[in-house]
């Protein structure tokens, strides 16, 4: 197949129970609205991280479908994926930039340099694979250190939204609001709707508390001005990076999460689609580490394989690489128009902090989610040792000190639960 060459087949193969695959596409007009529907799939998480970490969402966005389309290029159409922010920098970038959880990020400059060391070591890792294969990644994180290190991200991220996002009682009161109309809407709802749990919840939120604060004066109220005079196109506000070792050196070793997160993407498409992209390995690091940093060469977030992506897959049965293309064809679209990014900064903050409960929940148990998933044995003192210390690393914000340089938090986490699993996996 070549890069755009897919052999077209109707929408009768999936009624008969078959699946549209990688190197397959259905009418190009049936294609446009599937791109546009994993462009609507990763809108709300790859919009969300941004925010959390004072980045330019427009910013976010066009270098989401610009990634995309270096992933397609760099893996020859032959990997299905679309890349979206990723949350596994926030906890770092935070650190690093010593941002407040409001308005734009003031230091954003350090934090774009940490992001393109990390994904230069992801580029890295990604020719070593090409190169010599995946088993020795698979020997250094397994499930019980790859499993603990997801679930410290979201764990070390709990106090931004409960200490840093509420003014107020009425503020914490919508916090509630909004994760409990989050809850409702995975639970209630079916189909796309329920994929879009994060978003619709957002959305309810924001009606509601409009409603109490503007019509009521219950609370600050929601200001739309911004919205009304901003244009509907014109270019993104870009950033230039400051390289400083100990910005990079905190943000670098995300690189492995990263590793993990695509590597577990690449096994559940091979899985779903029942075609072997374990060859491929390689090329999808190396196209994801490229993408991240030529993200932050221009302000944007780090980028990574997106599960939400994964599940409209496996919910449509459609593997196209083509509808990706198209999606990312979009999100640099929507990247060019102020007026979008305007709407995102009228959301209220501590609907954000609700928002942002939930998801940084979400992380904690999807690393719990990888122990279940693999069976990890708690039995084994090795995993209950790696598990328990690196949670509490991560958690408890554990800080060592290098001379000038101090490694916090999900640093520290990492690196222990790699370092400790490979001291207590010493054969006798």
């Amino acid at each position: 197949m070549s890069l755009f060459q897919w052999t077209e087949k109707s929408a009768g193969v999936l009624q008969q129970g078959g699946v549209i695959a990688p190197d397959e596409r259905l009418p190009w007009p049936q294609t446009a609205v599937m791109g546009v529907q994993h462009v609507i799939a990763m809108f709300g998480a790859t919009v969300l991280a941004p925010i959390l970490m004072g980045f330019d969402p427009n910013i976010a966005i066009l270098m989401s479908g610009i990634g995309t389309l270096i992933f397609f290029f760099i893996t020859g159409g032959k990997v299905p994926s679309y890349l979206g922010s990723s949350f596994a920098f926030i906890g770092v970038v935070i650190a690093a930039t010593a941002y407040a959880g409001q308005g734009a990020n003031a230091n954003i400059g350090l934090a774009l340099g940490g992001i393109i060391a990390c994904g230069a070591v992801y580029t890295l890792i990604g020719v070593i694979v090409q190169a010599i294969g995946t088993g020795w990644i698979e020997r250094f994180m397994p499930p019980v250190v790859t499993g603990a290190v997801v679930a410290v991200i979201g764990l070390n991220l709990a106090g931004i939204p409960v200490k840093n996002m509420a003014a107020g009682n009425f503020d914490a009161w919508m916090q509630l609001v909004t994760f409990v109309c989050v809850g409702l809407v995975a639970v209630l709802t079916k189909g796309m709707v329920q994929r879009l749990l994060i978003l619709v919840g957002l959305i309810v939120a924001s009606v509601i508390y409009a409603v109490l604060t503007n019509g009521l004066g219950l609370g600050k109220p929601m200001d739309l001005s911004g919205v009304l005079n901003a244009a509907w196109f014109g270019w993104p506000n870009f950033a230039a990076p400051v390289f400083e070792a100990k910005a990079m050196l905190l943000i670098a070793p995300v690189a492995i999460i990263l590793v993990a997160e695509n590597l577990g993407h690449i096994k559940a498409v091979t899985a779903m689609t029942g075609r072997n992209l374990d060859a491929y390995m390689g090329r999808a690091f190396i196209g994801d580490g490229v993408a991240t940093m030529v993200s932050g060469g221009a302000g944007g977030t780090g980028v990574t394989t997106y599960a939400e992506n994964i599940g409209v897959m496996a919910a449509t049965k459609i593997y196209s690489t083509a509808i990706f293309f198209v999606a990312a064809l979009i999100a640099i679209l929507l990247g060019f128009s102020p007026k979008f990014g305007a709407v995102i900064q009228a959301i209220p903050l501590p609907v954000m902090g609700g928002v942002s409960i939930v998801v940084f929940g979400l992380i904690a148990v999807a690393g719990a989610k990888i122990w279940v998933d693999n069976k990890v044995d708690f039995s084994d003192n090795k995993n209950l040792i790696v598990a328990a210390v690196t949670l509490v690393l991560g958690t408890g914000d554990f800080t060592l000190k290098f001379g000038q340089f101090a490694l916090g938090g999900i640093g520290t986490a990492t690196f222990g639960a790699i370092l400790l699993y490979a001291l207590l996996n010493r054969k006798r």
